[in-house]
Parts: C-alpha cells; sequence; structure tokens
C-alpha cells in the first residue's frame, strides 16, 4: 500500500483529535464560566454537560481510532476518511446538543456510532472474506 493512500484517514484522523482537544478547551471554559474548579466535576448542570460530552468522546475515541485505522488499511482508505468524517460530525452535533439540553444529543451518538460501526463490522467483514477466499 502506498502511504500517499493513507493521507485521507490520516486528515481525519488529526480532525477527531482536534474536535477532542477542542471539547477540552470548551471544559476549561466552562468551569471558570461555572466556576467549577478542579477537582470538581459537579455542581452545575451546565458544566456537567459540557464535562461530560468531553468525556464520552474520550471513551469513544478509543474505539473509533483503531477501526478507523483498521478499515483504511485493510477495505478502503477513502472510505475509511468518508466514516471518520462522519464520525467527527457526529460528535460535534452530540456535544452540540449536549450543551443545550442532555436529550438532544441522541441524534450526534447515532450518527457517530453508526459510522463507528460501519468501520468495524466493514473491516471485520473484510477480514474474514480474507480468510475464507485466501
Amino acid at each position: 500500500m502506498d502511504i500517499k493512500t493513507l493521507i485521507f484517514p490520516a486528515i481525519a484522523t488529526i480532525g477527531a483529535l482536534l474536535v477532542y482537544f477542542g471539547l477540552g478547551i470548551g471544559v476549561g471554559v466552562a468551569r471558570f464560566k461555572y466556576k467549577v474548579m478542579p477537582p470538581q466535576t459537579t455542581g452545575n448542570e451546565a458544566f456537567e454537560r459540557v464535562y461530560r460530552a468531553h468525556q464520552n468522546t474520550l471513551e469513544q475515541i478509543v474505539l473509533f481510532l483503531p477501526c478507523l485505522w483498521l478499515y483504511s488499511i485493510f477495505v478502503n482508505p477513502n472510505w475509511g476518511a468518508i466514516l471518520g468524517a462522519v464520525w467527527i460530525v457526529g460528535r460535534i452535533a452530540y456535544a452540540w446538543g449536549y450543551y443545550i439540553e442532555a436529550g438532544k444529543r441522541a441524534a450526534g451518538n447515532a450518527i457517530a456510532t453508526l459510522a463507528m460501526l460501519t468501520l468495524l463490522f466493514g473491516t471485520l467483514f473484510n477480514l474474514v472474506r480474507g480468510l475464507l477466499y485466501a
């Protein structure tokens, strides 16, 4: 595989990391705005939503990044990057919705989860197919 074929998944990876970094900055801003000083993580519902959006993205990025790279290597790097971009959009929508009201995070979560599951099961399917028809 030519290294140039992995440029778009690499860009998707950087995009995901920038979203996570931005959400971390959002937590810092929210701490100041709502006067929730470290090590506290509770005490103001608006702060807690910002904090949970960041923490949940951390929980999800651990699943997403290996799925993105495995799919990009074993299936298709361009489609991997597209699905990575969909995941990023989903996580942004998730955080934005969560910031407004906890119940408004579902659509973004669904978008990101479907993208990640497509990466996961697409890779699994292609690997099993490769084993069966090798």
